[in-house]
C-alpha cells in the first residue's frame, strides 16, 4: 500500500515541508514540472507559493508547448508569458524548444507505444512533479498523471496523445482512447526517471476548467490542502477520494466534471500499468 502525505495548511512554507516529509533525496540536475498557466487564467499556482520547495531541490522550471492555438503554443510566446506570470525568478526550461523530439518507448502501452517529450528532458537526473490539482475540460481532471503525460509531452507529442496515436484526430479521439494513452505517456516517463521522481498535489482554486484554459471557471469548492507521495496513482486517487469525501456543496459540480468524461479511468489504465496503486495509505499531518 503506497502512503500518501496530506496537510490542510496552504503555504508556500508547508508545500516545502510536504516534500520533506518524503524523506526522499531527488538526485543531480532537478526538473521542476510546473504549469505556468495560460494567459488569462486566474486560478493556476503562482510562482512565489513554489518558492521556497523549488529552491530546496535547487530545480530548474520545466514546461513544454501547447498543441492548441494561445499564448503558450510557440517558444517565441511562450517565453514571454513565462516572464509576464513572474516565473524567471527561476531557471526556466522549455523542454521541447529546439526539434527533434525526444521519443520515450512504452512497451506495454495500451493504446500508445511511444511518447514523445521534449529532447531537453535527457539533461536532467530527477524530476519533481508538482500539480495542481483540479478539473479539467478533457480529462475530468487534472493531477499528477496530467503533468506526466500531457505535461511533459512536446507540442507534437500532446497532439499524439489527444489523438491516441493520431495527432489528425487530436479533437475527435474516442474519450476512452484518449485517457488509455494518457496514461501510456504518464507511465513512460515514470519509468524514465524511476527511483528519481516525487509528486505533490496541490488541492486550491479548484475550478472545473484547466490551467491551460484562457477563460476558466471560478473556483467552486473551497480549498482542501496539499498532498505529497512517491506513487502518482495513490497521490490522484486520494485527491479524488478527498472531493468525495468532503461536505462542500460545490463537490457535486466538480464531481460532474470527472465522472461526465470518465476522469478515473485514467487512474484505472495507470495502475493496470504498474506506475502505481490505487489502495493507500493516507497519513494526515495536521
Amino acid at each position: 500500500m503506497s502512503k500518501v502525505f496530506f496537510s490542510r495548511k496552504l503555504t508556500s512554507e508547508n508545500l516545502c515541508e510536504m516534500f520533506k516529509v518524503l524523506k526522499f533525496e531527488l538526485k543531480g540536475n532537478v526538473a521542476v514540472k510546473v504549469h505556468s498557466g495560460e494567459k488569462g487564467n486566474q486560478n493556476y499556482l503562482k510562482p512565489e507559493f513554489m518558492k521556497p520547495l523549488i529552491n530546496f531541490v535547487k530545480g530548474t522550471v520545466v514546461e513544454c508547448n501547447t498543441a492548441y492555438d494561445g499564448e503558450r503554443n510557440t517558444s517565441i510566446k511562450h517565453k514571454k508569458l513565462i516572464s509576464e506570470h513572474g516565473w524567471t525568478i527561476f531557471n526556466v526550461d522549455i523542454l521541447d524548444e529546439e526539434s527533434p523530439d525526444m521519443v520515450l518507448e512504452i512497451p506495454n502501452g495500451k493504446t500508445i507505444k511511444k511518447d514523445f517529450v521534449g529532447k531537453n528532458l535527457k539533461n536532467y537526473d530527477s524530476m519533481l512533479v508538482i500539480s495542481h490539482f483540479k478539473g479539467h475540460p478533457m480529462g475530468g481532471y487534472g493531477g499528477a498523471l496530467k503533468q506526466l503525460s500531457i505535461g511533459v509531452a512536446s507540442s507534437y507529442g500532446k497532439a499524439y496523445i489527444h489523438g491516441a496515436g493520431n495527432p489528425e484526430k487530436m479533437w475527435d479521439t474516442e474519450q476512452n482512447l484518449f485517457l488509455e494513452a494518457m496514461s501510456d505517456s504518464a507511465s513512460a516517463v515514470h519509468n524514465y526517471f524511476k527511483g528519481n521522481i516525487a509528486y505533490v498535489n496541490v488541492m486550491c482554486n479548484m475550478s472545473v476548467d484547466c490551467d491551460c484554459c484562457a477563460v476558466a471557471e471560478d473556483p467552486c469548492m473551497k480549498d482542501i490542502g496539499i498532498l505529497s507521495s512517491l506513487d502518482p496513482v495513490a497521490l490522484d486517487q486520494a485527491c479524488i477520494d478527498l472531493v468525495k469525501n468532503s461536505n462542500d456543496p460545490g463537490k457535486e459540480h466538480f464531481l460532474e466534471r470527472i465522472n461526465s468524461r470518465n476522469g478515473i479511468y485514467t487512474i484505472e489504465c495507470a495502475e493496470k500499468l504498474g506506475i502505481g496503486l490505487r489502495k493507500y495509505e493516507l497519513i494526515v499531518l495536521d
